[in-house]
């Protein structure tokens, strides 16, 4: 086994950048109002609430101390259902990186799908298998989180610097907290865990509707979803994005953003729920420096992917010599360049319906035509 104090507090679904933001008002308020010792009630408050690990080792960014925080950032964010107190090996549910630009004022969501087709640089547990498995490498969590980071850098050649592990538990929790939150769901479907039937359209969930919800995949898998390129995990990284969104935006319309009693208690939800790595900067400045994001704002972006199978063996694929091919390397090559909404502007088809940026003052560039191939073709 190995040692449970490196992955003991691993037990949120919500990225650490979404308590970030809704706890940023308030940092802002404590650290202008007192000066040094509002300074360290500030940062008691989230090194209490916020477990911070060395999640990424060599696989990160080096900071030089006392470096101030610039964009772009990019974090990877992992979840997982296991329970942490299970032990033993894991594989994700969900695989995002978290973008933010230059100005630290637009974040951008980048799913990964579980079963896409990844090389895995340390050959562990495979050579080549689905992404979901690259976090099996080792019992030991920030080991495992590492492998993951790397098998990414290599399909993307994006470097991170930071990250976060977190799992539905927390996210329960925080839902618990705001009461409830409205979910999308864009046709009827049916839990495989429940054997509830959530209708199509907006409705209030709470936190037990909310979490079965966003744990669906098989029952996205109607005509209209394989149309429109959110079948099986597809489905469930949409509406992970969403509730990522809505709960930020509850936690706004609540006003925990701007209150600081009722930002501790959102906080306390949480308990030990999170583990992150901002890498050499400071949490607080972080926290602060973020304040001007809007998460109406945020965009959400799936990896242009189709499904393929291989000997038997169901992947999703970035189908070689397709418009996928093109749209994901477009993608690698605008996350390095802060150019993601740019990107989102000329390829719209891979965006969450309700991310798409204003596009009228942005020119994309003509991209060349490439060959469309079957979205079900077999990889070589």
């Amino acid at each position: 086994m190995g040692d449970p104090s490196k992955h003991a507090a691993v037990k949120a679904a919500s990225p650490w950048w979404a308590k970030a933001m809704v706890i940023s008002g308030s940092m802002v308020m404590v650290v202008a109002g007192g000066g040094a010792i509002a300074a360290q009630v500030s940062l008691n408050l989230v090194n209490n609430a916020v477990n911070q690990e060395d999640l990424l080792g060599d696989q990160g960014v080096d900071v030089e101390e006392g470096e101030p925080i610039k964009g772009p950032l990019n974090f990877l964010v992992l979840g997982t259902d296991e329970r942490v107190d299970a032990g033993g090996e894991a594989r994700t549910d969900a695989d995002i990186i978290v973008h933010i630009n230059e100005n630290l004022t637009q974040v951008s969501m980048i799913s990964l799908p579980r079963d896409l087709l990844v090389d895995i640089p340390s050959g562990i547990p495979a050579d080549q298998t689905k992404l979901t498995e690259a976090f099996a490498y080792s019992e030991d969590w920030g080991e495992s989180f590492q492998n993951t980071a790397e098998t990414i850098t290599n399909l993307t050649g994006i470097q991170f610097n930071g990250g976060a592990i977190a799992n539905f538990e927390g996210f329960l929790e925080m839902v618990d907290e705001l009461g409830t939150i409205e979910l999308c769901p864009w046709h009827e479907i049916t839990s495989i865990h429940t054997d509830k039937t959530f209708p199509e359209g907006c409705a209030e969930y709470d936190k037990k509707d909310a979490l079965d919800l966003v744990r669906q995949r098989y029952g996205w898998d109607s005509d209209e979803d394989y149309a429109n390129g959110t079948w099986g995990d597809f489905g469930r990284q949409k509406m992970q994005q969403q509730a990522i969104k809505k709960i930020l935006e509850r936690a706004k319309e609540l006003g925990y953003a701007t209150n600081p009693v009722k930002a501790v208690e959102l906080l306390n939800s949480f308990g030990d729920a999170l583990t992150v790595d901002v890498g050499g900067y400071n949490l607080v400045d972080m926290i602060t420096q973020m304040k001007d994001v809007d998460p109406n704002e945020i965009l959400s972006i799936g990896t242009p992917s189709s499904e393929g199978n291989i000997n038997g063996t169901s992947y999703v694929l970035i189908h070689e010599g397709t418009d996928e091919e093109v749209a994901s390397d477009a993608l690698w090559e605008a996350i390095e360049t802060d150019s993601l909404v740019e990107w989102a502007c000329e390829y719209p088809d891979w965006l969450s319906g309700d991310s798409a940026p204003d596009c009228s003052t942005v020119t994309t560039p003509t991209t060349t035509e490439s060959p469309s191939d079957d979205a079900s073709e077999t990889a070589d």
